[in-house]
């Protein structure tokens, strides 16, 4: 089978799409024929050497799949082949083929085309855990996003929405804005110009907002939280800007605020059924017609590269994926 291989940290354009042995389903997995598999930001510095886990070397980038199940582990009783599935992994899935833990794999309604399925685990997990599980954001609060036209972005403006939120996005230009308006969000926020804070005091009738999600840390996280609202929350998600802050933390005190951690990888590791639980819904409202993945672009699997360095430039708006080419049905 094909797959993206990297032999060595290094930027995305040291990777090489190279043929190798097909895996074999462990005791516990799935084999799943690969169909689309979302590109995100973690991507790009596990490739690097810079996120939280490093997997030895060789290794194949890639963690969100859908796909079609081809074999069963042994262990396992489902899903049966020919079942469509998704599932968010750590790595393996920018290759035709991968095998899973049967624990991760969440089947896919009908009507939910591949391409959304892929694009959904990651960056709309992330935000449904965060909003809902540790934001607790509630019907008619007002959530400010930071980063707010990227992959995960557009899906904190979709997702607060769904709440029954007010989606305040901030981004740093009037494109990015203009995506963030599609999306859904109520207000624009341009934070790379000065007296941002003021027009955001003047959006929230002088009251902040209640729920901040940022995907993004670096300079704008302490002028964020000092915006909050009494009692808000605010959550760390990530540092796409690369700059982790120091806050000070009597800032927590004054607002009555909490800093909250968001680590989704952790989250499906330690509590897997909540999170095939919450998986599901959105699948669901994706095949309700509810939601629907904000998705710039595709790419075939040997465009990887390219896919990831658009994404470290923070030139795409939305989700960005990778399309494999079928492979032989499955057999049993």
């Amino acid at each position: 089978m094909k797959a993206v291989m990297c032999h060595a940290y290094g930027p995305p354009s040291a990777l090489r799409v190279e043929d190798v042995a097909e895996p074999r389903p462990e005791p516990g997995q799935i084999l799943l024929r690969v169909e689309a598999c979302g590109v995100n930001f973690p991507d790009t510095l596990i490739i690097q050497g810079k996120y939280q886990q490093k997997p030895p070397m060789p290794f194949i980038p890639g963690g969100e799949v859908c796909g079609i199940v081809m074999a069963l582990g042994e262990g396992v009783e489902g899903p049966a082949p020919g079942t469509r599935v998704a599932a968010v992994i750590t790595q393996g899935g920018f290759a035709e083929m991968v095998a899973v833990d049967a624990t991760k794999a969440v089947p896919v309604p009908q009507g939910v085309a591949p391409a959304d399925a892929a694009a959904l685990g990651l960056a709309y997990g992330t935000v449904l855990h965060a909003l809902e599980d540790r934001g607790a954001l509630q019907p008619g609060e007002t959530l400010l996003v930071l980063g707010a036209s990227g992959g995960v972005g557009t899906a904190a403006i979709q997702i607060g929405k769904l709440l029954r939120a007010r989606v305040v996005a901030a981004a740093s230009s009037a494109a990015k804005l203009e995506a963030c308006r599609e999306a859904g969000a109520d207000l624009l926020l341009d934070y790379s110009e000065e007296g941002w804070r003021d027009r955001l005091r003047e959006m929230t009738g002088g009251d902040g907002p209640d729920v901040i999600f940022d995907p993004v840390g670096g300079p704008f996280s302490e002028p964020a939280l000092r915006s909050i609202a009494w009692r808000g929350r605010y959550l760390v998600v990530g540092f796409a800007a690369g700059e982790i802050p120091r806050i000070p933390l009597n800032l927590a005190l004054l607002k009555n605020c909490a800093i909250t951690g968001v680590f989704y990888g952790a989250f499906t590791r330690r509590e897997p059924e909540r999170n095939r639980d919450m998986l599901a819904r959105l699948y669901g409202w994706v095949a309700e017609g509810r939601l629907r993945p904000v998705i710039s672009r595709s790419f075939p699997l040997d465009q990887a590269s390219a896919a990831l360095e658009m994404l470290a430039a923070r030139q795409a708006t939305g989700k960005l994926v990778l399309l494999t080419h079928p492979s032989p049905a499955p057999a049993g």
